[in-house]
């Protein structure tokens, strides 16, 4: 599936926290070498993408504790691998 852009910045793939993570990258830009910037930046998509995978099973046990699933349980997490 192409997308296509609408300008430089706006895609039409939009989830809103875009332009916070520009303005947090530029912040950064300007005070560090671009060799340690890459670091804190990989850091940050790390972070966001374990966030998601947490906040996904969470919803996905949340609908499934009728069935006996804790979302708080600790071992529903590690039994998926999401940390």
């Amino acid at each position: 599936m192409a997308r296509t852009k609408k300008s430089s910045n706006d895609t039409t793939a939009n989830l809103g926290f875009e332009a916070k993570l520009w303005a947090a990258a530029d912040a950064l830009r300007n005070n560090m070498d671009a060799a340690e910037y890459k670091h804190v930046v990989l850091g940050l998509i790390f972070l966001k993408y374990i966030s998601d995978a947490f906040e996904a099973k969470h919803a996905e046990l949340a609908a499934q504790k009728a069935e006996g699933a804790d979302p708080e349980d600790r071992d529903e997490y590690r039994a998926a691998n999401i940390f």
